[in-house]
């Protein structure tokens, strides 16, 4: 089930087999902080910060969430967060993925079923093409992405941010006609 935003066209949540996607509120709050606050994520994210403090999640949900570039959802189970997932739009014509699970959610499939969800979305949103990109060693990412529909385009090293210096792998989704 799919209800969409208006003048954004990417859907406030989404319902897959057993998730829920949806805006992410001050409720989410107290988890996202214990669950981001994780040396382990923070290894193989570009944007998350690390210490990552309670400011951090409330400044997330309350600024970064949903604006014109970003349209982040709260991966929920079972009512309870257990990750964040999202489009940066920063480039409007070809979207960008980014994700992240708590680690007691790791290796269950909700990373794929989820980014399944988003990028049916994105379809329904007028988008036949999204990014993503992972740090190559992550394995645990890059079989998601590949799980998901995405093939590898390019690898390279990272020129800035946090990863700089480290080997990236390049990943493009295309709507199937």
């Amino acid at each position: 089930m799919i209800k969409k935003t208006p003048g954004i066209g990417l859907p406030d949540t989404i319902i897959t087999d057993r998730l829920v996607l949806r805006a992410p509120d001050m409720t989410d709050a107290p988890v996202l902080h214990d669950l981001a606050n994780n040396e382990a994520i923070h290894a193989v994210l570009a944007r998350l910060p690390h210490p990552y403090t309670r400011e951090h999640a409330v400044d997330f949900i309350t600024n970064l969430a949903r604006t014109e570039n970003e349209h982040a959802y709260a991966i929920t189970l079972d009512n309870a967060l257990i990750g964040v997932m999202g489009l940066h739009l920063a480039n409007a014509e070809i979207p960008e993925l980014g994700y992240w699970l708590g680690q007691p959610f790791w290796g269950h499939g909700y990373a794929t079923e989820a980014a399944r969800g988003v990028l049916q979305a994105a379809v329904a949103a007028g988008f036949s093409t999204v990014s993503a990109r992972s740090i190559t060693a992550n394995t645990g990412s890059v079989g998601v992405l590949l799980k998901a529909g995405f093939t590898q385009t390019a690898q390279g090293i990272d020129d800035c941010g946090q990863h700089k210096g480290v080997c990236v792998t390049h990943f493009l989704w295309e709507r199937q006609t």
